[in-house]
């Protein structure tokens, strides 16, 4: 069965779809959903892994061979591994940060829920992403998942994106702001 509208686009957004509908049939949403999340976190954490997936010099058995053991050894399920597998063979591991994102976000769009993509200057501690997401689901009156990025550019504050909307809060905006400001006095 294809999802209902998932505003899924893309190259990215159909193969998202398509691992969405077979563990969507399989009842493997959630285990898909957790793999995804730990091979995000871990091409996040590698440059290596990240020139791994965007290499055309790396041939596709290569990469295959490569993103096989790598989830293997992580534990992943069978449906995830052969799904790396696909892309590898089509040439299409470049596309697996913006597959992931997409996967997460048909799942979330599925149980109603919004994803926030909140950027600080350090990193948040649990209890500060605990209350940030606790204050979000009460501004929006649903679940809200955060996703928590790191950007020393930012000096202090937040930057929050939750859909279209955006709150900025952060030092070197109000910074901007008032550069801006002074210019306009002088």
């Amino acid at each position: 069965m294809a999802t209902d509208s998932t505003g899924a686009t893309g190259l990215a957004g159909r193969y998202a779809t398509a691992l969405f509908d077979l563990a969507d049939e399989n009842g493997a949403l959630d285990p898909v959903a957790d793999d995804l999340r730990t091979l995000a976190t871990m091409i996040g954490e590698s440059a290596d892994l990240q020139r791994m997936i965007r290499s055309p010099v790396i041939s596709r058995g290569e990469q295959g061979a490569a993103i096989s053991a790598l989830l293997e050894k992580a534990g992943a399920s069978e449906m995830t591994r052969k799904f790396t597998g696909v892309l590898a063979a089509n040439r299409r591991l470049f596309a697996l940060p913006d597959i992931i994102d997409q996967y997460l976000a048909i799942l979330a769009g599925r149980r109603g829920e919004m994803t926030a993509e909140v950027t600080s200057a350090h990193p948040l501690s649990d209890k500060q992403l605990a209350t940030l997401q606790d204050t979000l689901r009460r501004t929006v009156g649903g679940a809200v998942n955060v996703t928590a990025k790191v950007d020393p550019a930012l000096l202090g504050g937040l930057v929050v994106r939750l859909g279209s909307r955006m709150i900025d809060s952060s030092l070197n905006t109000k910074l901007q702001h008032l550069r801006l400001a002074m210019r306009g006095v002088g």
